[in-house]
């Protein structure tokens, strides 16, 4: 009953939950990210890219029955990934700054009623 109790306590307290919360939206961010990569910068950056430079079909050279393309591949795409992710982890950090009230509107503060009263006590001295 000890053993039941113990795991019962571990597997909710809020850290475990949270963490299975951050696995479950990691993998299918990771979805999300893969998706963009595959379907939609590949097929516009990478492969005109590629023909560019007369490897079209990377995935397949081979030298010594090492799979060079392949490998080249992965890390191209990791660097794809890479960026894409550092891209939107810094469009996500500037939306979360907190907002001042000088980004938001440029306040002209008018004078109280009392640096009125000074104000025309100062310029009657004046004269």
């Amino acid at each position: 009953m000890a053993f039941v109790k113990s795991f019962r306590e571990f597997a909710l307290r809020g850290n475990v939950i949270d963490l299975a919360v951050a696995v479950v939206i990691g993998a299918a961010f990771a979805a999300i990210v893969s998706s963009l990569v595959e379907d939609v910068i590949s097929p516009l950056l990478l492969a005109p890219a590629l023909k560019a430079a007369g490897a079209e079909n990377l995935d397949q050279l081979v030298w010594n029955g090492v799979k060079w393309g392949k490998f080249l591949s992965s890390v191209l795409k990791f660097f794809i990934v890479a960026l894409v992710l550092f891209m939107i982890i810094q469009g996500m950090t500037k939306l979360r700054q907190p907002r001042t009230a000088v980004d938001v509107l440029p306040v002209v503060l008018e004078p109280s009623l009392s640096e009125k009263l000074l104000m025309e006590i100062r310029d009657s001295l004046k004269k």
